[in-house]
């Protein structure tokens, strides 16, 4: 991945964007990409549609959702400590001690998640106490609802503290990698096209409110009405102590990125994706999907009268907590892979299965 990419990638990393709060990644999306770009320009939504070869017929689609998980604040107590609601499917069993940050207006306040110390459990806590939001709080060190409040507000928006750490063999560990990760790729696959003569014009868009519903994704597939999407997310690895069922669909990070196979995928894409890699000798993973996927290809697929479509998978460690890990030669692969499928396609390419 050369350096302009990487830091571009990091660049995403670290400004945050949850669901419902992505303007500011989105201004990051349009400075990086107009240089790249024919057009570039937002909907009602909040999706941001970048470009090339518009006027074109025929429209291939790229889907990497910008918006990641977070909090919002609901309610201040007397003492200055805050309760929050999660945006996104938010597990609760990584929250107790881990570092926040609100955000309200210009104002970045730090806070950590607190909960009933070990020791003043009672035995029964211990083993039956609900690993849920309702039972820990937001400690921003205010000595008072008062001080609080002048920090912080009722309906402002929190993420764990952003951060990337570069680990051994090309791996980086960041929260939010789901689904910056996917939004990179898609980006970086438009660049890989920019100058390239396409027979399709390509959107490359970058979804918002993924995690609560496909939201995005199903509003700018109706708008651009493409012939065929792919969408691009994370994808659990297998390659960590959890994977403890050994029918599990082996999935390594630093393999390459994931095609799927499965009704998710028209299967005209799928040979075509399996076709190009192979030619282009880029490293790739099955992943058989056999119910409805639970991300941008699914809202594509369904859309106005249909969409041929294909979904890549980034494999991911510790999906939805604070310290998600992923390899940059998945990503780089996967871009290469979706840049290469797009040149591909020729005007007499047919993606009716039958």
């Amino acid at each position: 991945m050369n350096s302009e990419s990487k830091q571009f990638f990091f660049d995403l990393l670290n400004t945050p964007s949850p669901t419902g709060y992505e303007e500011r990644i989105q201004a990051v999306v349009r400075k990086r990409m107009k240089h790249f770009a024919d057009l570039i320009e937002g909907d009602l939504h909040g999706n941001l549609i970048v470009a090339i070869n518009p006027k074109a017929e025929r429209k291939v689609m790229l889907s990497g959702h910008c918006d990641q998980l977070g909090f919002m604040v609901k309610h201040i107590t007397s003492d200055g400590y805050l309760y929050v609601a999660g945006l996104g499917g938010i597990d609760a069993g990584v929250l107790p001690g881990s570092h926040v940050t609100i955000f309200s207006g210009q104002r970045e306040v730090q806070g950590i998640f607190g909960r009933k110390a070990i020791h003043r459990q009672k035995a029964e806590e211990r083993k039956s106490m609900p690993l849920d939001m309702d039972n820990m709080w937001i400690d921003i060190g205010a000595k008072n609802q008062k001080e609080a409040e002048k920090m912080v507000q009722i309906g402002d928006f929190a993420t764990f503290r952003l951060g990337v750490s570069s680990f051994p063999n090309n791996l980086v560990c960041s929260p939010g990698i789901d689904d910056k990760a996917g939004l990179f790729v898609a980006m970086e696959a438009l660049r890989l096209c920019a100058k390239a003569k396409l027979s399709v014009g390509l959107y490359a868009v970058s979804t918002v409110q993924e995690e609560v519903g496909l939201r995005g994704a199903k509003t700018a597939a109706y708008g651009i009405n493409p012939e065929v999407g792919i969408g691009i997310d994370v994808t659990h690895s297998s390659d960590d102590p959890s994977a403890t069922d050994k029918k599990l669909v082996p999935c390594k990070l630093g393999a390459g990125p994931t095609i799927s196979r499965g009704p998710n995928t028209n299967p005209v894409v799928e040979r075509m994706l399996q076709q190009t890699a192979k030619k282009a000798k880029i490293p790739y993973q099955i992943e058989p999907n056999t119910r409805p996927l639970g991300n941008d290809t699914n809202a594509m697929q369904v859309t106005r009268a249909g969409v041929a479509t294909g979904s890549i998978g980034i494999p991911n460690r510790n999906m939805h907590t604070q310290v998600e890990v992923s390899h940059l030669g998945d990503l780089e692969n996967a871009a290469k892979l979706i840049a290469a499928f797009v040149k591909s396609i020729t005007p007499k390419t047919d993606f009716r299965p039958s």
